[in-house]
């Protein structure tokens, strides 16, 4: 054989062994990176949802050492959970879960990867690969104000709406979610204000106060609302945090509401101080008095305040605006005219009350409880265009049923005060800020409804 032609064969041996290394390589490049990639995929995946669940578990705690404790143990948990140990033979582990609290924010930030080994890239000299994964959730504080409906209807369910709303309220961060605890029935009481510069807000005293509440009276739904967007507003506008929420429980329509009363006698309904006294007038009791409406209960202001006494009305008319919170020394000031109270919408009332006992009443009726729901609906709307997210929760079969001289069941006036994606379209605002309604048809339907809406307010503030 010619030297020449047998030095090409060597040659080409030579070129055939490293083609076959450099192909070897690429094929192992090709298997190992596509193990790498879809390791890869599913770490991304678990180190999201990491994050995600220590964002929401972040809140449970009495300060933020127990809060970062919390959020690490619930990181740890949903990672685990998504990305299994040997998952195409890697190893996933969490590096690092580091809880930020800054500026009225909680920032959670987790880092894993999930080593693996090679097959035929060893070839090339590689041990394994390490797909590195990280993921940062910023769960915003928020202003909160709970309103609670204690009304006599509630009496025999009220074990269960203290439960619920205690359990509700353990679902927020105690050291950086301002909270406002509400209660309402013929009056409303604000239980314990919300802090209007510090943050956090005191868990312990509104589980006290809730273990307290009283069912009794009526449904003044508008003196709960009022009262609630009053506290969200007295966050001074530079302390106000990005989420602010109003979450409103009742189980019936408005059919009280709270007013400054014209009377025959002008020396009737005054304080010592020659004041007139507003009260809550309510729809089911034309000839009772005014209740007090500093109070949820259903104890009558002294006889001279009674809507109807000696066999007449002692009350002229409804005044023409909501003037319940006005200066006691000018109840009826034309510059505090936010919401009219005579009206053609969205439901008629005139201002006649005047008339007697017996058949009589019930132009009475019609007028205070068209108001009153024409009322609470426009609080809402008031605190909507502040861009307050409003959430309602209603519970009771008698939710589903048209009052007395409306045809809107209590649930439709649920829906449009929380601006609901299916309120009735005569209320939809799409200009406002869309809350939800949960509809709780038992007792037992009470707790997680309200954990339904804790979910959303929790998801929304992430």
């Amino acid at each position: 054989m010619h030297p020449l032609l047998h030095r090409q064969r060597g040659a080409v041996a030579i070129m055939v062994a490293i083609s076959m290394l450099v192909l070897l390589g690429a094929v192992g490049l090709a298997i190992d990176a596509g193990l790498a990639y879809l390791v890869k995929a599913r770490l991304n995946a678990a180190v999201d949802s990491a994050a995600l669940a220590g964002a929401r578990a972040v809140t449970t705690g009495n300060n933020q050492a127990e809060q970062t404790a919390s959020a690490r143990t619930a990181a740890a948990d949903f990672f685990l959970a998504n990305i299994p140990t040997n998952y195409l033979l890697s190893a996933p582990r969490i590096l690092s879960t580091n809880v930020t609290f800054k500026g009225g924010q909680a920032i959670i930030d987790v880092v894993a990867d999930a080593k693996m080994p090679v097959s035929i890239m060893q070839v090339m000299g590689f041990e394994s690969l390490s797909p590195v994964a990280q993921a940062q959730t910023i769960r915003n504080d928020l202003d909160m104000a709970l309103v609670i409906d204690t009304s006599g209807s509630l009496e025999g369910s009220a074990a269960t709406v203290r439960a619920s709303a205690k359990s509700f309220l353990s679902k927020f961060n105690v050291t950086q979610d301002r909270v406002a605890l509400v209660h309402f029935a013929s009056g409303a009481e604000t239980d314990v204000p919300i802090k209007p510069t510090a943050r956090g807000f005191d868990r312990t005293t509104m589980n006290t106060r809730i273990n307290g509440f009283p069912f009794i009276g009526g449904t003044a739904s508008v003196e709960g609302m009022w009262n609630a967007r009053e506290q969200l507003d007295l966050v001074p506008l530079a302390s106000r945090s990005t989420m602010r929420v109003i979450v409103f429980f009742s189980d019936g329509a408005p059919s009280a509401f709270g007013s400054y009363m014209t009377f025959n006698n002008a020396t009737d309904c005054k304080d010592t101080l020659g004041r007139d006294i507003p009260g809550t007038m309510d729809s089911a009791g034309a000839s009772y008095g005014l209740s007090k409406m500093d109070d949820s209960d259903n104890v009558v202001i002294k006889e001279s305040c009674r809507l109807y006494r000696n066999n007449a009305y002692a009350v002229k008319r409804l005044p023409d605006w909501y003037n319940a919170h006005n200066d006691p020394k000018n109840p009826n000031d034309p510059a505090r005219r936010e919401i009219p109270l005579v009206t053609k919408l969205p439901r008629v009332v005139t201002s006649d009350i005047s008339s007697g006992a017996g058949a009589g009443s019930q132009i009475y009726r019609t007028n205070v409880e068209r108001a009153s729901r024409n009322l609470a609906e426009a609080i809402a709307s008031s605190a909507r265009d502040q861009g307050i997210v409003v959430f309602t929760l209603g519970m009771g079969a008698k939710l589903k049923t048209s009052g007395d001289f409306d045809p809107d069941t209590g649930e439709m006036i649920l829906k449009c005060m929380a601006n609901a994606v299916d309120a009735p379209k005569r209320c939809q605002n799409p200009n406002q800020p869309v809350g939800m309604y949960c509809y709780a048809a038992t007792d037992a339907d009470l707790t997680p409804c309200f954990s339904r809406l804790a979910s959303a307010i929790l998801r929304i503030s992430q």
